[in-house]
């Protein structure tokens, strides 16, 4: 008779089952996080056009920006939908507390966008007032698809996760920096301070497009690399220059804010395309992930019913007890036992090799887990360091970032390093 009960054969199918609900919830969560990153982009596109709106008095962009807000409203639309079908069907129950928490947030700066919107056309709100606004929106859309990252529990996808959110920051920076330029040409002119502003919004993209690098696939890689060879990279480098130049507040034509916030757009839009294949491939990579995961199910269940039908002729069963690579009495490493285990089932596949090859799988996923989440604490670190330095003196957010990446180059060291010394240096409140 086999080595083992009914029971231990019910627990390792149940790893199995686990591990496809998990991957079913992960692409649910990969469906949502293609939703967000839509919207994201339209809101951006809504931020840009209702700074110039706004910055020129209501003279320019006012047809582009309603026809904006149409397409906005229909991607919270799409959006809210989705979450009202993936965890409101029931019952408020299943999922991951932090990323709830996050959609709430979220979902309650939705709620209230409509009025951010009426104040816009009424021109009773600051170009920089409104900026912000829809920074902190899109924060804390960006907040939920960071949630989405963590929680995975697949390395692949976790990696690409990793890679997308890193690349929609990214983008959002590039964002703000459409926005903060189109506020200075709006306004006929830049100063010192708002030229700082646009340069650390360059710093910040180029910091998470250094980690999407390292995580995202050759084909992504590509993609950017033909962003960065494109016109409108080009042409917004010039431009940058130009605003660099004009830091001692020097006049310039209003006209060229709708220059500005094209070429910006462009180059933006240019960095949708890459996002859409990171979208697209991330619904792929978890459809074959799960795809596989079935397959797994399948094959453990033919080789537990071969192996109940036969006969282990084993004086001693192939079993954790008797095996000599899992750890026992330390210090017994070196002795040699005087008998030695039988093969028993030699010629087939035993149920402890199926128990071990699932645990080697687990283990292997749970490493390649660690180093794929290393990104995401470390972002998270940066954030906490950030957040200590502005509260102790009384920085703003880009001078915190500016005093982490001084001594991180002083020091020779990561800015990651560096924030996790200001974090393990501070007391505990």
């Amino acid at each position: 008779m086999p080595h083992y009960t009914d029971t231990t054969k019910r627990f390792l199918l149940a790893a199995k089952y686990a591990e496809i609900a998990a991957l079913e919830q992960l692409a649910a969560n990969c469906r949502l996080v293609i939703s967000m990153t839509s919207l994201i982009h339209q809101l951006q596109r809504e931020r840009g056009a209702s700074n110039v709106y706004l910055a020129s008095q209501g003279q320019r962009f006012s047809n582009q920006l309603q026809a904006q807000h149409a397409q906005s409203i229909q991607a919270e639309d799409t959006l809210k939908s989705q979450l009202n079908a993936m965890y409101l069907n029931d019952a408020e129950q299943a999922g991951n507390m932090r990323l709830l928490g996050s959609i709430a947030v979220a979902l309650q700066g939705m709620d209230n966008v409509s009025f951010l919107r009426d104040q816009i056309k009424a021109t009773k709100i600051s170009a920089l007032a409104s900026t912000q606004a829809y920074c902190r929106l899109i924060n804390s859309l960006l907040a939920v698809i960071f949630e989405a990252a963590d929680v995975a529990g697949d390395p692949v996808i976790t990696r690409r996760l990793v890679a997308l959110f890193n690349f929609i920051q990214g983008k959002e920076f590039a964002g703000q920096e459409r926005a903060w330029g189109a506020i200075g040409f709006a306004e006929t002119h830049f100063n010192t301070s708002l030229c700082e502003r646009l340069e650390h919004l360059q710093q910040q993209q180029q910091h998470h497009v250094d980690i999407f690098l390292e995580f995202c696939d050759e084909h992504a890689r590509s993609l950017w690399q033909a962003t960065q060879q494109s016109d409108a990279t080009q042409q917004q480098a010039k431009l940058r220059a130009m605003i660099k130049q004009l830091a001692d507040g020097s006049p310039i034509d209003g006209q060229l804010s709708e220059i500005w916030y094209d070429v910006a757009s462009s180059r933006i839009d240019g960095m949708q395309n890459v996002e859409e294949w990171l979208t697209n491939e991330l619904i792929t990579l978890t459809a074959e992930r799960l795809q596989q995961a079935i397959k797994s199910l399948k094959n453990h269940k033919k080789l537990l019913q071969t192996l109940t039908e036969q006969a282990s002729a084993a004086d001693r069963p192939l079993t954790v007890l008797f095996d000599p690579t899992v750890p026992g009495l330390q210090g017994s490493e070196g002795h040699r036992e005087t008998t030695s285990p039988n093969n028993g089932l030699s010629a087939h596949r035993s149920f402890y090799d199926l128990l071990c090859e699932q645990s080697e799988h687990i283990r292997q996923m749970s490493s390649e887990l660690d180093a794929a989440r290393q990104a995401i604490n470390e972002q998270k670190t940066i954030d906490r360091a950030k957040l200590l330095l502005m509260q102790q003196w009384q920085l703003t957010e880009s001078q915190a970032y500016r005093r982490l990446q001084k001594h991180a180059m002083e020091q020779n060291l990561r800015i990651a390093d560096i924030a996790g010394r200001v974090v393990n240096s501070t007391p505990a409140r």
